[in-house]
């Protein structure tokens, strides 16, 4: 195999790391996933600590750096500190002790997941890049009528999203599969879709997204990874990722976003 050029900025390992995920072996694929799931932790972290949260070896990570034209992790992590002081603070340490206290009080309970949701704000203004912020909001407003499709958990976004174009007299049309009908037959050509997906993603979502791609309209996703299935589809990508806690994740993120979008392109279209 070549080894290509090493990507010299965040943009360009996103695009080398959707390019090559669907041919790795399984060990590097795990590197590939847990990456494009934790890009906020290459610039602070050992590659060892990676290796370990990935569940491989470091000299996995090592050979998975080398593939996509790294000399080294090192080389990696140079890309990703070069704008680290513009980054979201670590939040880790005191989600820990919230953490500790938590069980069997509700207010501390409360008291983390208000953390949870601070650090998900905080960390969006990196995760979504401006440019790709701004061709969303041009698609959408472009677009005749706006297609809305998440479903399980991201359906409270999509729900959100068409309350709120609803209010601001933005043509949009919710896609919530309630009875499984399916819609496919409203869409046409000049609309534009927003899919919201997070991992594992649910299938109706990316079949839908792929069908609307196909027919050449123009996808807006938000989702959680570099890889995700959404970008394989051409879709202009909204990376959102929000901080778990346990096995709850909350929304705090995503809302944000949302009305973001839904206010930037309302005062467009008005």
């Amino acid at each position: 195999m070549t080894q290509d050029a090493a990507p010299t900025s965040v943009e360009d390992f996103r695009q080398r790391l959707i390019a090559v995920s669907e041919t790795l072996p399984k060990r590097l694929r795990q590197c590939a996933d847990y990456l494009a799931m934790n890009t906020d932790k290459i610039a602070v972290s050992t590659v060892a600590e990676l290796a370990q949260e990935a569940g491989v070896q470091p000299s996995a990570f090592m050979r998975f750096c080398q593939l996509l034209g790294f000399s080294g992790f090192s080389e990696l992590q140079k890309i990703f500190r070069q704008d680290y002081s513009q980054r979201w603070p670590n939040y880790s340490t005191r989600l820990d002790a919230l953490r500790a206290e938590a069980a069997g009080n509700p207010h501390a309970l409360l008291a983390e997941f208000v953390e949870t949701g601070r650090a998900s704000l905080d960390s969006l203004t990196s995760t979504v890049d401006a440019a790709a912020l701004q061709t969303a909001v041009d698609i959408l407003v472009a677009a005749p009528r706006i297609h809305l499709i998440g479903l399980k958990r991201a359906f409270p976004i999509a729900y959100y999203l068409a309350y709120a174009f609803g209010k601001m007299s933005v043509p949009a049309l919710l896609h919530d599969r309630i009875g499984d009908l399916d819609q496919q037959h409203l869409l046409h050509p000049g609309d534009a879709m927003i899919a919201i997906s997070y991992a594992p993603y649910t299938q109706n979502t990316l079949e839908a997204a792929a069908l609307a791609a196909s027919r050449g309209i123009k996808v807006v996703a938000i989702t959680d990874a570099l890889n995700s299935p959404l970008q394989r589809i051409g879709a202009a990508t909204l990376l959102v990722r929000e901080v778990d806690m346990g096995d709850f994740r909350a929304l705090s993120a995503s809302f944000a976003l949302a009305i973001t979008l839904a206010t930037a392109v309302g005062a467009r279209r008005t």
